[in-house]
């Protein structure tokens, strides 16, 4: 079983077993509940395992976003001009290194809390991103209810503060394609910390996100199944900066395109984001 960290380079990612965290002994839950709390207050980052989400809805979830990505702009037209926080947003980064604009992103995001959203088409969208919304939502709400312990406080500390019942959900599709410039990476998306409590995030095997650890950029290689899990700013602020959000970005190379599927969760929008 793994605990503990995994190396990464000269680097040990931490990793967090999700099933010790929850049915445990209470030596375990200890460990656990230590090992996240180090996690935030170290890296602002970790993978989770034992997670009981499984492999096969996490595959269908992605497929089924791709088939999205891949129709005609005439059938994703209302998505397309979608504003920010419209809840179903088709669109594409750009990045400008030259005179000409370069397609590094295509997403597509969703909000699936606390009302459910979804394209039409394809229909085995709705199902399955429905399934894995409240398969990963219930752990993130475990996780921030182990951060509480890990901070001395009762279990549902933050989960009251942040009003983690009523808060927002956003799946997110990012694609980003293979890089064919001269040099050998290009940032795909550029360093930032996202918004919210958690994002859970897992890829088609293709590596690319980096996340900075004391001022260095690390390659973020994952266990297999494993979710990648980023502490946001409003977690930063509740926890009064002792868990700070991660720096991260996404790079491209000349090899594969990649995929990422990413569940965020966000504060309730009446609450009151202060330390705790």
């Amino acid at each position: 079983m793994l605990s503990g960290k995994v190396a990464c380079g000269e680097y040990n990612i931490p990793v967090v077993d999700f099933k010790l965290l929850v049915n445990g002994t209470a030596d375990q839950r200890s460990q656990a509940i230590r090992d996240l709390g180090r996690a935030c207050e170290d890296w602002g980052f970790f993978m989770v395992i034992n997670h009981g989400v499984h492999e096969a809805l996490k595959e269908a979830v992605m497929k089924a976003f791709i088939e999205v990505l891949s129709f005609p702009e005439e059938e994703t037209a209302e998505y397309l001009e979608a504003a920010s926080m419209d809840p179903i947003q088709i669109g594409t980064g750009y990045y400008s290194a030259t005179d000409e604009a370069q397609h590094l992103r295509h997403y597509l995001k969703m909000f699936v809390h606390p009302e459910f959203h979804c394209p039409a088409k394809p229909k085995k969208l709705r199902d399955v991103a429905a399934k894995f919304a409240t398969q990963t939502r219930h752990l993130m709400q475990q996780l921030a209810m182990a951060i509480s312990e890990s901070l001395g406080l009762h279990d549902s500390r933050i989960p009251q503060a942040l009003n983690i019942d009523s808060s927002i959900q956003m799946l997110a599709q990012n694609h980003y394609p293979a890089y064919t410039g001269t040099e050998g990476v290009a940032t795909a998306l550029p360093p930032h910390t996202d918004p919210g409590i958690f994002a859970l995030i897992f890829q088609n095997g293709v590596d690319g996100l980096q996340v900075q650890h004391n001022g260095q950029w690390i390659l973020a290689t994952p266990v297999p199944g494993a979710f990648f899990v980023l502490a946001g700013d409003q977690l930063e602020i509740v926890t009064n900066e002792r868990y700070r959000a991660v720096i991260h970005r996404a790079v491209i190379g000349h090899e594969q395109a990649r995929t990422s599927v990413i569940s965020m969760l966000a504060p309730c929008p009446d609450a009151v984001i202060e330390p705790v």
